[in-house]
């Protein structure tokens, strides 16, 4: 590999990397214009047949309407590996989504732990996903007591993070 195939791959690999963590980003803030930029057109997603099994951009507005319902949440993935094939590629990610939410009196939280399996195409220069299939390892509901009140972020475009993260322009 030369010079400018190793550069192409170091920017290939990060574009999708950050793909993946601005999919985050879009859960956490019920960003549904952000969630629709990861995936292409006819994107196809599997997260089991109790959670939702269609389109990217049909997925994007079902989690959203049911994040919604939710106090908050936060997902973060880690161990990222991605092969690249010219202009496709496979990734694997592990994620873990923490949700809270009240149940009667009782403050709840839902951790699930998994793995982003995705494929990835590189279309016009713009990388998407093409196919993704979640796959939960395990997961838990507890109750909880909340150590403080968290009032500074927020769950939509008025979060302080926006003001200095504006965007691809």
């Amino acid at each position: 590999m030369n010079d400018t195939e190793a550069l192409k791959a170091v920017a290939d690999r990060q574009a999708i990397t950050d793909l993946i963590y601005r999919y985050c980003r879009s859960m956490d803030r019920i960003d549904a214009e952000l969630g629709y930029t990861i995936w292409h057109e006819n994107a196809v997603v599997d997260y089991g047949e109790e959670v939702y099994r269609g389109s990217g951009r049909g997925f994007i507005d079902f989690v959203c309407g049911q994040h919604r319902h939710l106090l908050t949440h936060t997902h973060q993935v880690t161990n990222i590996i991605i092969e690249l094939d010219g202009n496709r590629a496979g990734s694997e990610s592990y994620v873990t989504a923490t949700l809270r939410m009240m149940q009667g009196n009782q403050l709840k939280q839902i951790t699930n732990w998994g793995r982003y399996v995705d494929q990835w195409s590189c279309r016009d220069g713009r990388w998407g996903i093409d196919k993704r299939v979640a796959i939960r390892d395990f997961d838990e509901i507890r109750d909880v007591t909340a150590m403080n009140n968290l009032d500074r972020g927020r769950r939509d475009r008025s979060d302080p993070s926006y003001a200095t993260l504006r965007g691809p322009r």
